[in-house]
């Protein structure tokens, strides 16, 4: 884990583009049937709010395997959505979970100290009193502010977690503390990354939104915009655990 510029967040962006205009139908199903299942298990009571944090890594191995197919020049099918749920890595990945289903854990009890456990019930009454919604706007923006932030900070210090796990075979504490520190040393380059990443989204969306306004037609293309950054940053996290870690060689699955 060399020391890199912050320029480099810049790069890995450019790179993420440019892996994703190759085979951009391929990742767009990739993500379209990564969201359809997670929409699945959230219906499921009780168990799919445990079972979603587990599967993360799985679903995420789906887009960094097809980022290494991509270069490799391989044709990516939709069958590499199972990368991360066959034996032995879905085992060794679901234990990476458990790290992002305790820091979920984490972050609610965060928002029930700092808020009060009534605060979720006012939000819930204020579908029934739309007349209260005017006092609670500014305390739900600055709770959801929170948990976005605390949301993007897990899920990128974490992962690299799930890639060291499938790829070199790191044990899950390992693979989680290479991870964290990897993306802490080199946090500029992942500020000057996101940032990008976001200012892009940022002029493009407003643009979209003079061009074509409010209509249905500018909210569709605002959606498959949402759709088109999400893969890009999948991608410029592929660049970034290529430059840091190396590129991926071994492609047998961790043991769980």
């Amino acid at each position: 884990m060399n020391n890199l510029p912050a320029r480099t967040g810049w790069d890995w962006l450019k790179q993420g583009t440019s892996l994703f205009r190759k085979q951009p139908a391929a990742l767009t199903t990739i993500l379209f049937a990564s969201i359809v299942c997670s929409i699945g298990l959230s219906i499921l009571p009780i168990i799919g709010t445990v079972l979603s944090p587990l599967l993360i890594p799985s679903f995420s191995m789906a887009f960094m395997q097809a980022c290494l197919m991509i270069e490799n020049g391989d044709r990516v099918t939709p069958g590499v959505l199972l990368t991360g749920f066959r034996r032995p890595a879905l085992g060794a990945l679901c234990k990476v979970g458990t790290i992002y289903l305790v820091v979920g854990l984490v972050e609610m009890l965060v928002v029930v100290m700092m808020l009060g456990p009534e605060f979720f019930e006012k939000v819930a009454e204020r579908q029934a009193n739309p007349n209260d919604a005017a006092a609670l706007l500014s305390t739900e923006i600055g709770v959801f502010m929170l948990i976005a932030l605390i949301n993007l900070v897990m899920l990128v210090t974490l992962y690299f977690a799930a890639p060291l796990t499938y790829w070199k075979h790191m044990k899950t504490g390992k693979a989680v503390f290479y991870s964290f520190f990897a993306v802490v040393r080199s946090a500029r380059v992942f500020l000057v990354l996101l940032l990008a990443w976001f200012a892009a989204f940022f002029v493009i969306a407003s643009l979209m939104s003079i061009v074509f306004g409010p209509g249905t037609l500018g909210r569709i293309l605002l959606t498959w915009l949402v759709f088109l950054f999400m893969l890009l940053l999948q991608c410029s996290m592929y660049a970034g655990y290529r430059t840091i870690f190396g590129k991926p060689n071994d492609k047998e699955p961790a043991a769980a």
